[in-house]
This record gives structure tokens, sequence and C-alpha cells, in this order.
């Protein structure tokens, strides 16, 4: 397959490039290190090592005993053949088929013992995995979710985490089972006669070439089935996400071009791993035919001649069926091995992923917060990319103040309050809060000190009460109805089935403007030192916007307070308006200093209503 170039958006869904200037990134399918991903699987299971053991001497032993059958089979015969005509020793065969019995009973006894131990192992190793995958997406910092899909990552917890976990559960204990027999089988063959032994070796030696010819080829296409799998995951979730807009664009021929490729894509690698996969069963079973042949007419010969009875023919169709059989087995547990060494290289690659800085170090005490932020020459770029998107920024906000962040799209104001939040590492200068650099506290700290509300609305499933308080402790039912009277929500809420307590899920139907209602009463609940809006109103009408402003006003007092707007009247009561133009600020003022000054801002302002005009 030839490797394709691909547009990785800020969603990070990839799609084929169309248009010049795109960034380009391609895809190249790394070498596959099958021995590397189990060392990882089996050190990631070290916890379950004892267990692990146990599943597996069950399985050498209940295997053992198996192979112990046939012998006593062959005793069976024997004795029955002698008493042909004379009288067949009924004591005999008595005592032999206790034992088998015995045998038998004790070879199943241990094989259901594995079994139950090795679900209950791989159902915890599983549960380790998605629990650390959960743990590891809160410490990945937020360019790799720029890089990444939503979808990729859900294959990685739910296809991937499952193929690992059918394998352990299915194959390594088939492995330990099937090599036992196949190797057990041979020993009891060449003790009972060497001669068999060497024509059921014969006619079994090409199963083995044949089996590392399919295994060798099957690999790739397996690694290849596991990524495009993410992938297509990634775009289904980014289409679903956005069907209003597709749809309102007519976008549906490009999205489902861009499936069927992904599909199809899928389709042959998965075809040609499945293919060769199931060339196995096949395989084996002509394997084995052709050695019940060989072991029939050689068996034949020998008993014509006296050099073994008929006995020893009977235990070498069952020794000729034990060895055989594994191969088919060994190759089928092999390809699920392949599969999930495959998908373990996946969810690893996430595992290792490069994380925040580990801050253990600092200091966690709290300190008392006045609101007095300073941003000294601060300069950012995006990880991975040589453009400075941020220049020398240097701006004060003094306790209180209301701080308004304005300018054209692209110029720099959502990454101004990212980087005071610590959602990205600044590349050189510094931002001070009450005179303590941000460096210098846990991203923990500096969130505690923050209540945000974004352009994008953010709820769960869960009630409108659960929604509201998020993560704020010991809130009364009082301070939360006065935050949604504050933003006129409140009547809304009450109109539902069953008021705060009603569950927000796909059968409760929310207009942009309400959930941004209730995003902006979840900040005031929470009632941080500082506050930052990020576009908060523009979902929401005129009148709700009124509303809404007039309950952020009360809200900001006694606050230091960033707000990012589009509508500049919004703003026009800001202690201190920053005027951003490419990652710089061109110009500051409040809102009668900056129009007076008939610059940057004022041709904005101005141009707004000109365009409602």
């Amino acid at each position: 397959m030839k490797n394709k170039e691909y547009d990785f958006g800020q969603k990070g869904t990839s799609r084929p490039m169309r248009g010049p200037g795109a960034h380009r990134m391609r895809i190249v399918e790394k070498p596959k290190d099958f021995k590397g991903t189990w060392l990882k699987l089996l050190k990631y299971s070290k916890k379950h090592i004892a267990a692990i053991i146990l599943t597996l001497a069950c399985a050498f032993f209940s295997t053992v005993l198996a192979l112990i059958g046939p012998d006593r089979i062959s005793k069976l015969t024997s004795i029955i053949e002698k008493g042909m005509g004379v009288g067949i020793d009924m004591d005999a065969i008595y005592t032999v088929g206790i034992t088998l019995v015995v045998i038998y009973a004790l070879s199943a006894t241990l094989s259901a013992v594995q079994g139950f131990v090795m679900a209950t192992v791989t159902q915890s190793i599983t549960k380790m995995l998605r629990r650390d995958i959960s743990t590891k997406i809160n410490r990945l910092p937020i360019w790799f979710y720029n890089n990444t899909t939503t979808g990729d990552i859900l294959s990685r917890v739910t296809n991937d985490v499952d193929t690992i976990g059918h394998t352990l559960n299915m194959s390594v204990g088939n492995l330990i089972s099937s090599v036992t027999l196949m190797v057990g089988s041979l020993i009891m063959m060449i003790f009972t006669d060497v001669i068999m032994t060497a024509t059921a070796i014969i006619s079994t030696i090409i199963g083995f070439v044949l089996m590392r010819l399919i295994t060798k080829n099957s690999q790739k296409y397996f690694k290849r089935q596991q990524h495009w799998l993410g992938q297509l995951n990634g775009h289904i979730e980014e289409m679903y996400a956005g069907h209003t807009v597709m749809k309102a664009y007519n976008g549906e021929d490009e999205a489902k071009a861009t499936f069927d490729e992904m599909n199809r894509t899928l389709r042959d690698s998965a075809f040609k791993a499945q293919s060769l996969s199931g060339l196995m069963m096949p395989l084996m079973t002509f394997i084995g035919n052709l050695g019940y042949v060989a072991v029939c007419i050689v068996g034949a010969v020998l008993v014509m001649y006296g050099h073994i009875s008929f006995g020893v023919i009977v235990a070498f169709m069952m020794y000729i069926k034990f060895f055989t059989q594994p191969l088919s087995q060994i190759a089928q547990a092999v390809q699920s091995m392949q599969s999930a060494a495959a998908a373990g290289e996946r969810v690893f690659e996430f595992l290792e992923s490069e994380e925040m800085e580990d801050e253990s170090h600092k200091n966690n005490t709290g300190f008392e917060v006045r609101g007095k932020v300073e941003f000294e020459h601060v300069e950012f770029g995006y990880e991975n990319s040589d453009k400075i998107v941020i220049k020398d920024f240097s701006a004060r906000a003094l306790p209180g103040q209301k701080i308004a962040i304005v300018g054209p799209t692209g110029a720099g104001k959502t990454t101004m309050v990212n980087l005071l939040m610590r959602f990205h590492e600044i590349k050189n200068g510094d931002i001070k809060i009450d005179g303590v650099s941000i460096k210098d506290l846990t991203r923990e700290q500096v969130h505690e000190q923050f209540c945000m509300v974004l352009q994008d609305t953010w709820l769960f499933e869960g009630t409108v009460r659960e929604n509201l308080i998020y993560c704020t402790e010991n809130v009364t039912d009082e301070q939360m109805i006065r935050a949604c009277k504050a933003v006129g929500i409140d009547h809304f809420v009450r109109t539902l089935s069953k008021g705060y307590d009603t569950v927000l899920d796909d059968h409760v139907n929310l207009s942009q403007g309400q959930k941004q209602q209730l995003t902006i009463a979840r900040a005031m609940i929470a009632d941080k030192p500082m506050l930052i809006l990020d576009e908060a109103t523009s979902s929401v009408d005129t009148r709700t916007e009124l509303v809404i402003q007039n309950a952020m006003d009360e809200l900001m007092k006694n606050r230091t307070s960033f707000v990012i707007a589009h509508r500049l009247s919004t703003i026009k009561n800001a202690d201190l308006i920053l005027v951003l133009r490419d990652g710089d600020i061109v110009e500051s003022g409040t809102h009668e200093q900056l129009l007076d000054k008939g610059g940057f801002y004022a041709e904005l302002y101005n141009s707004q209503f000109e365009e409602r005009e």
C-alpha cells in the first residue's frame, strides 16, 4: 500500500490532502516490534505473574495427563486383542478403564481451572489498561489532542484493549497447551516406535514451513488493520459531531468519499490479514489427514511383519492427532498474538507519550490571591512549529480590574488566556499572579484561581444540578438557584420534567444559548478569585445577552476579569482594553481613550456598526 499524504486539522482528523499550502504529514507504518511489545505486556502484567504461572502450569499438566491417555488406550487394545478367542481379562480392563477416567477427569479439572483463572487475570489486566489510559489522558498536554482524533483514542481504549484481552484469555494458554501437546506426543511416539514417529514427522514437517510463510507475511496486514480502524473511528466521530454543519454545506458526498477510501483501505488490510489467517485451518486439516494415511499404511506393513502390535497403530492414530492438531492451534495463537502485538503497540505508544512536566516537587500550599496579574515579555509558539504566535507580550492587570482583550481572528486572544491558565507553556518571558510566577505553581493551583466560560459549551450526561455544581464542594440549593436566576435560566429549568434533577441527555433539547447560560451559572457558583470569559455571550440573543451581561457585571465586582469579546459594545466599561494584532499589543487604554486615538480599535469598533447598518 502506498503512503498517502494527509492533512491533520485542528482536531487531528486525517483526510486526503486537497488544496495547496496545507500542513502535510505522512503516515508511515513503523516496523513491527513483536517481541518488544509482548515484553512490555508481560512487564505490565507482573502484578498477576503468579496467577499467570499457575494458569500455564495448569495448561501444561492438563496436556501431559491427556498425553498419557493414548498409551493406556493402547494397553487396553492389546489386552482385548490377546483375549480374543481365549477370554478377555476384565479385571485388567477395569483397572485400565478406571485409570483413564481419573486421568481425563484431572485433565478436565485443570483445564477448567486454567480457563477460570486466566479469564479473571485477563479482565483485571484490561481494567488496568483502561484505567491507565484514562489517567494518561489527564496528563497529556493540550497539543497532543490537536494532533490526535477523539475516535482514534477511543479505538485504543476499546478495540485495541479488547484485542489484547481476547488474546491473553484465549491464545496464551492455548499456545502452551499446544506446544506441550505437540512436544509431548512426539516424545511418547518416540518411546512407542521410532519408525512410526519418523513417518508422522515427515508427513507434518511441511506444515511448519507453510505456517512460517503465512505468519511472516500476515503481520504487516494486522498492523495496518489496527491503524486504519482507529483512523476510521476518528473520521466517523468527527462526522457525527459536525453532522448539522456537514448537511448544511452539502458535504455528504465528500464525507462519504473520505469514509469509502478509509473503509476500503481497512477492508483490504483486514481481508488480507484474515485470509492469510484463515488458510491455517484447512492447511492443517490436510496435513493431519495426510499423517493419518501415512501412519495407517506404514503401521499395516509393520504389523504384517510382526514389528508392532495393532494397539500401537491405535495409539499412533491418537498421537498423530495430538501432533498435527497443535499446528493449527499454534498458528491461530500466533496470528492472534500478532494482532494483539499490533494493538499493544498502539496502546503503549499512547501510554508512553510525552506527559506534562511533573510538578510533585512544587509547593502545593495555597496562597492568598488578590488578583494582580502581570505578563512580562511573553513569547509563545505551538509545539512542533517554529512559528511564533505571541511576540513580546507585556501587560498588567490590577486586582478587581476588568481587562478586555480584543482583536481580529487569529490575533492570539484565546492563546493568551490559555497561557495564563497554563494549558500551554510559554517559550520566553513570565506570567505572575500576585508576584508569583505561574511556573512556580502547580497547574492545579493556577486553575483554582480561575473560573472560565468558553465559547464552546460543555455539558455532560447528568442532572442539571450535577452540571451546575461540577467539582465545586458544599454548594447549597440557594446558591445554585440564585446563580440560575441571575443568568435567566431558572424558569426554564423548572419547566423541565424533574427540574434541577432532570438528566441532560439526548432526550432533553437545549438551545446553544441555554447551554451557555448553564455554563455561565456554573462559573458563578464556582466563585473563584479571577474570571475568564472567552466569547461567553456569543451564542445568546440580544435580550438574553443583556440579562447575562448584568449578571456578569455583578459577578466581576472585586474580581480580576479577562474578557475576550468580538462584540466591542459589551466591553465599553472595561478598565483596560488590550488590542492584539499578530500576537502583539498595538493599542491599550479605556474605550473612550482608544476611540479618541482613532487607531485600530476605533476602526474595529466603527466597522461593527457599519456592518449592522
